[in-house]
């Protein structure tokens, strides 16, 4: 970007097509570098990594419940989680968070982060549409991408729900011990 500016500096007397081009090599420059930034804010959210997953779960439900006016309450004990296991709680929250903006036709959320000796209990509840959990369409791979992942961290992973009754997300992963490695812990 600063090899088209110095350019285009140096093109006095150019015919307009050419700054035209430049201006148009400039705005593609411009939507690249905005793709990169939202491709490595979707790898790794800044705010996760600013500001701690707690501050970072309550942007999120914050920014949820302004987004599709839908009262969310929300709690967080302050946990200890090595740096992979905090992205994924961070996720399983926003993906559950999406999930009740797509189907759940809810108006209340409500978010808790507990701190459970040497595990962490997350859970995510709506009062919205529920569904029968024996018929999860094969299709649903957010709810299967969750399970993976917390499964894959030595977790838990539940989801409780009847049609017309709301649902529940429970979700338990092992904190940082005494006895744990320190390196992942941020």
């Amino acid at each position: 970007k600063l090899d088209v500016a110095r350019v285009k500096s140096r093109l006095k007397g150019a015919p307009p097509e050419i700054f035209e081009r430049i201006g148009h090599l400039s705005s593609s420059l411009d939507a690249g570098i905005a793709l990169k930034r939202r491709i490595i804010e979707d790898l790794q959210p800044s705010s996760l990594t600013n500001l701690g997953l707690t501050a970072a779960l309550e942007v999120l439900c914050r920014e949820f419940s302004k987004r599709l006016d839908v009262k969310v309450d929300s709690a967080f004990d302050e946990v200890v989680l090595a740096d992979d296991v905090r992205l994924t709680a961070y996720r399983v929250v926003q993906e559950g968070l999406t999930n009740v903006a797509k189907y759940a036709r809810a108006t209340q959320v409500s978010v808790r982060l507990v701190d459970d000796a040497s595990m962490a209990a997350l859970s995510i509840q709506d009062n919205g549409a529920g569904f029968d959990t024996a018929r999860v369409p094969q299709i649903a791979r957010g709810l299967a991408g969750m399970r993976f992942r917390v499964v894959s961290h030595g977790g838990s992973f539940d989801v409780i729900s009847q049609p017309g009754k709301g649902t529940t997300i429970e979700v338990h992963l092992p904190q940082v011990t005494a006895a744990s490695p320190l390196q992942d812990v941020a």
